[in-house]
């Protein structure tokens, strides 16, 4: 009532002075008294534990009291780009927009600010943008509103398009970049070798015969830049350039000369995809041609053809067999004739087979009468 107003203020606090509503001063530590006679005295105390200022009397502070302030606290005052790195006792607390105003009590808790313009260098150190890409937000306060963050995986590079333009390309790696006041994606591409099926497409031949075909292609991005500059989508444009040379490579054959020779087909399939998409960054190792499949008519129509072909096949080489085998009957036929010693040898070879299917032989004469007489063969053939 009569604005005498006692205070104890700890060694960890300090005392805002209201008088009236209308700040006035800060209590350091001790018994303090405020006296402001017929007045109303407020005192309001803060733990320096805790440094943040929040109060709604800090752009007052800054802007009127300011040498106050620079006793007191530490000061951020940010302007439209610029951004601040605060650590608590040597460890990175949190991190501040552009614009803000803050102030941080000087007391047990040691607070440093590194303030960083990013009017035009976006991009994050990499050893703090390792801590901000991990951060969780207890950790840093709103920290994920504030960047773009991305780990470019090895094998991998990754594209940094800012406000629409193409920047550089990001080797891999933890990157981090400030948002504010700019649109930044960042696209990653995989330099690997990959595949490619193109499956279940039905395609009519030149002689008017229906196919599907499952074809595959291995393929590499060679040029990160220039495929995401000329394509919007880099796979399907592949898919369908494989797609086109496929049917024109088909539709301009037969069927025989396709079952004939599908390695003529790859290459030839290889030959117009490679180049079309080369130019566009985009480098095609190889193409192969897995199945050819047929309708079903026309597989029993092809075995048919082929059953008579090998049917064929077997009757040429059996009458071959067969006139080489007269032939050689010939030949010894006259073999003999000219020589009756071989005439005498072949009786010979004979009566041992019959011999040998007969049971009991009686021999009358000796050995002459058996040659004479258990086979004979005259001039005109009969035994």
């Amino acid at each position: 009532m009569f604005g005498i107003t006692r205070k104890v203020i700890a060694q960890h606090e300090r005392g805002l002075v209201f008088v009236n509503g209308m700040f006035t001063q800060i209590l350091r530590p001790g018994v303090r008294w405020v006296i402001a006679p017929f007045k109303r005295v407020a005192v309001e105390v803060n733990d320096l534990t805790v440094p943040e200022f929040e109060h709604c009397i800090v752009d007052f502070l800054i802007d009127d009291e300011h040498e106050l302030c620079k006793q007191h606290f530490q000061i951020v005052d940010l302007g439209d780009y610029e951004v601040a790195f605060v650590y608590k006792n040597g460890k990175m607390h949190t991190v501040l927009a552009p614009g803000t105003r803050q102030l941080y009590w000087k007391g047990p808790v040691e607070i440093a600010v590194e303030t960083v313009n990013i009017e035009k260098e976006f991009e994050i150190p990499r050893g703090k943008a390792a801590v901000l890409g991990r951060a969780r937000p207890r950790d840093l306060v709103q920290v994920a509103n504030f960047i773009v963050a991305t780990e470019v995986a090895d094998q991998h590079v990754g594209l940094l398009t800012v406000d629409g333009e193409f920047k550089t390309v990001l080797q891999p790696g933890t990157h981090a970049y400030w948002k504010f006041n700019r649109n930044i994606k960042i696209a990653h591409v995989d330099l690997r070798l990959q595949a490619m099926d193109v499956g279940g497409q039905e395609i009519l031949t030149k002689d008017k015969v229906t196919l599907r075909v499952n074809l595959t292609a291995a393929y590499k991005i060679a040029d990160p830049v220039k495929a995401h500059k000329d394509l919007v989508d880099v796979t399907g444009q592949l898919y369908r350039e494989l797609q086109f040379a496929l049917r024109t490579a088909i539709g301009t054959r037969t069927l025989d000369t396709l079952l004939a020779n599908k390695g003529e087909l790859d290459r030839v399939i290889y030959e117009a995809v490679a180049p079309a998409v080369g130019e566009h960054g985009i480098e095609v190792t190889n193409v192969g041609v897995k199945d050819v499949i047929l309708p079903g008519d026309m597989k029993e129509i092809l075995n048919q053809v082929v059953e008579a072909e090998k049917a064929a096949q077997a009757n040429v080489i059996k009458r071959r067999e067969e006139t080489a085998a007269t032939r050689a009957l010939l030949n010894t036929a006259r073999l003999m004739s000219e020589h009756p010693a071989l005439l005498r040898l072949k009786e010979l070879e004979t009566l041992e087979k019959v011999t040998e299917k007969v049971d009991k032989l009686t021999v009358f004469g000796g050995l002459d009468g058996v040659l004479q007489d258990t086979v004979k063969i005259n001039v005109n053939g009969d035994a």
